[in-house]
């Protein structure tokens, strides 16, 4: 395995999440957000990419353009939601959005003074299994996803500025037996032509979708088979793990630079805490500068305590926000909820509704 890409504490934290969940839509999408991530997808379903290590594909990545707020929505696919919005309401028309959608480098298309790139969207699904096609929903991202790259359809549109497109639909749950861990592309073929001369395949093959179905908890497959890699990979970072996750995660990300906030994260256990503990840093460094700012090496033992006390009740309240959207996300009642605030927080059953009432008007 190609395992000279370093992974950030981002990325790290985020795994962090990943091991102690099953798979909920707001954790697939936290891990899949990250460049490292991404680039042992992309190896495996991309043809662009096929012979380019993970760490140069990571590179090819334009980080500042993923985003999960992208429409899909006819009529505004060039809206990008901004601020805290997540809806826009028109004409009735209901909001969709890509969960993942961002832009990479085309090496194959490429220059050294003109970069061409593919412009891609994950779609993390719980089930295969809907009340609709996935393969049908993933060609409309696509057709969606192709027809944004031109704002106005006007005499004159220079078509040459449309640029390829990938959907990658990761299927977790609900698999047929004999589909699991499969994966399907579809793409544009020019299946006939009597002409004496052949058009280019750069400028049709604009739109692949890929479906990947998992389906087990534990996969068994055969070293030599061609998707084992990408398969393993998604198996680890779509499934609850084990005291071995990070060893196996580490085939791929190599985090022993990261080594020491393993070990100091690995005896926590639930969602809220992995967050704390990823957040800590981060805080710590920002609250640590403004006190280095405003107070001299004579800071009194008041100081610190304050501070500190600024960055635990920070993180106990981020904490206390992640539990509370991923209960909503999951159904869980809201009894049910509040009863865990309490256990895990140490807090009271009237300052467990006040955060609930708070969090829930986010939505």
């Amino acid at each position: 395995m190609d395992s000279n890409m370093k992974g950030s504490m981002e990325t790290l934290s985020a795994m962090q999440v990943t091991s102690d969940t099953e798979g909920q839509d707001i954790q697939s999408k936290t891990i899949l957000c990250h460049p490292e991530v991404l680039a042992v997808i992309l190896k495996d379903t991309a043809v662009e990419y096929r012979d380019y290590s993970w760490r140069e594909i990571k590179e090819f990545i334009e980080i500042d353009t993923i985003t999960s707020t992208m429409e899909v929505s006819p009529g505004r696919t060039n809206t990008q939601i901004r601020k805290d919005s997540t809806e826009y309401y028109h004409l009735n028309e209901k909001t969709s959005n890509f969960d993942l959608a961002f832009r990479a480098r085309n090496p194959q298309l490429s220059t050294k003074d003109i970069q061409v790139n593919l412009h891609i969207d994950v779609e993390p699904q719980k089930t295969y299994r809907t009340d609709y096609p996935i393969e049908k929903r993933g060609m409309y991202y696509l057709a969606r996803r192709l027809s944004s790259q031109l704002s106005l359809i006007l005499q004159g549109t220079d078509y040459n500025q449309l640029s390829k497109c990938y959907s990658i639909f990761i299927c977790r749950d609900d698999i047929p037996k004999e589909d699991r861990y499969s994966i399907a592309v579809y793409e544009m073929m020019n299946t006939k032509n009597t002409a004496q001369n052949a058009v280019a395949r750069e400028n049709y093959d604009l739109m692949t979708l890929i479906v990947i179905k998992l389906g087990d908890e534990v996969y068994n497959g055969d070293k030599e088979e061609k998707e084992y890699v990408l398969f393993r990979f998604l198996n680890l970072i779509m499934y609850p793990h084990k005291d071995d996750f990070m060893v196996n995660v580490s085939e791929y990300i190599d985090y022993s630079d990261n080594e020491e906030l393993w070990k100091e994260v690995t005896d926590v256990s639930t969602v809220e805490q992995i967050k704390y503990e990823g957040m800590k840093e981060k805080l710590t460094e920002e609250i640590t500068k403004e006190v280095t700012e405003q107070v001299t090496k004579e800071v009194t033992e008041q100081v610190t305590k304050e501070v500190t006390k600024d960055i635990t009740d920070q993180i106990t309240k981020e904490g206390i926000r992640i539990l509370i959207l991923s209960s909503l996300e999951d159904d869980i009642p809201e009894e049910r909820t509040l009863v865990k605030l309490q256990r895990h927080y140490h807090i009271t059953k009237e300052k467990a509704e006040q955060y609930y009432r708070e969090f829930t008007a986010e939505i």
